[in-house]
């Protein structure tokens, strides 16, 4: 099989993920590692059997690399995926695909002029449970789709904020619980529903006094077309209770995924709690398929690591799509929905009015 000189940007938690895959992948050929010198990166670098670099353009020259996956904190997304897009490397980076539109924007037009691929890390799309609800809609079984809902009951402590410095500032994090997250869910809910026209929300700190950011945000979305939506996503629930998406067609049938369940899963320090599954499942004549799937996808997750296979399926898809030319699965113009859909909540609860789409770069 065609192999791609592959790399990685970041060496924090999430990086484990990618390394893994990039590792393991017939289609990787895994040649280096990049991130701020420390005592970390070696031993990251070690454990991976590839030399590190301080230096993104660098690394890129002198190991030849053809792939790059950006780890790195959201605010610091576009610029190690502007400098490898420029050089006509592909990149696959981590949601968010940045904490703002105007980085966005200039990620993709690196990659439109140096003709390089960009796609956005949204495994939760691979679930099974997820992919039933895609394919219930390109069947036509709920008519069409005419109320979303997104859903996040979470909880994040005090200790979470302190693992790493960067949490919960706007500086750091480019955001709270829209930024971090909920995206996600996000994604899901505008796979699901399609383009937006109109965004009102609010955003809030409720219990988290220690950190500057959103940690609840609430919004009503308007769908093109006339279909609603309605989006919760808070950290403020000890110790966490779950995470949904739901679509509602016009022909009164509905489906739904709870995505996550109980404790939150944090990247390096928790596991997934329990199987996704599908929760509603109205559509006639397939309402008593929910148990069975259920016992499926239950014995699915457990008999691996989850958050391992799901990262390495997005991984392979992008590296498949790149050799085959191809989009990836979730491209760059979904993680840019993605990043205007919440940037829309922010403008909205901050100027007392509707974000009208599309929200203009700032």
């Amino acid at each position: 099989m065609e192999k791609l000189r592959t790399a990685l940007v970041g060496t924090g938690k999430v990086a484990q993920l990618h390394a893994a895959a990039l590792r393991a992948l017939p289609e990787s050929d895994f040649v280096a590692v990049c991130g701020r010198p420390s005592g970390g990166m070696r031993a990251f670098a070690d454990r991976y059997g590839v030399p590190a670099f301080n230096d993104v353009g660098e690394m890129i020259d002198r190991a030849r690399v053809q792939a790059l996956c950006v780890c790195t904190p959201h605010p610091g997304h576009a610029a190690p995926a502007i400098a490898a897009a420029r050089a006509g490397v592909h990149v696959l980076v981590e949601k968010p695909m940045a904490a703002s539109l105007a980085d966005c924007d200039a990620m993709i037009a690196a990659a439109e002029a140096g003709r390089a691929v960009i796609g956005l890390v949204s495994q939760r799309r691979f679930y099974p449970p997820c992919q039933r609800i895609r394919r219930a809609l390109d069947e036509g079984l709920l008519a069409r789709p005419i109320l979303g809902t997104a859903t996040i009951l979470g909880w994040r402590d005090e200790a979470y904020y302190r693992g790493d410095p960067w949490r919960g500032s706007w500086a750091g994090e480019g955001g709270g619980v829209l930024v971090n997250q909920a995206p996600h869910q996000l994604d899901l809910l505008l796979w699901y529903m399609g383009e937006v026209e109109e965004v009102f929300g609010y955003w809030g700190n409720l219990n988290h006094p220690y950190i500057e950011v959103d940690d609840t945000a609430i919004a009503v979305v308007r769908f093109r077309g006339g279909a609603l939506g309605n989006i919760v996503v808070s950290n403020s629930q000890n110790p966490g209770i779950n995470a949904r998406v739901s679509v509602h067609g016009a022909n009164g049938a509905s489906v739904g995924v709870q995505t996550d369940g109980g404790a939150m899963f944090v990247a390096g320090s928790t596991r997934i709690a329990g199987a996704p599954f599908n929760d509603i499942w109205t559509i006639p004549g397939q309402e008593r398929l929910l148990t069975q799937w259920k016992e499926e996808d239950a014995a699915l997750f457990g008999a691996m690591d989850p958050m391992e296979h799901f990262h390495r399926v997005q991984v392979s898809d992008f590296l498949r799509a790149v050799l085959a030319g191809r989009p990836p699965a979730v491209t760059a113009a979904d993680g840019r929905r993605t990043v205007e859909l919440f940037t829309a909540i922010y403008r909205a609860s901050r100027d007392g009015r509707p974000a009208r789409f599309p929200i203009p770069a700032e």
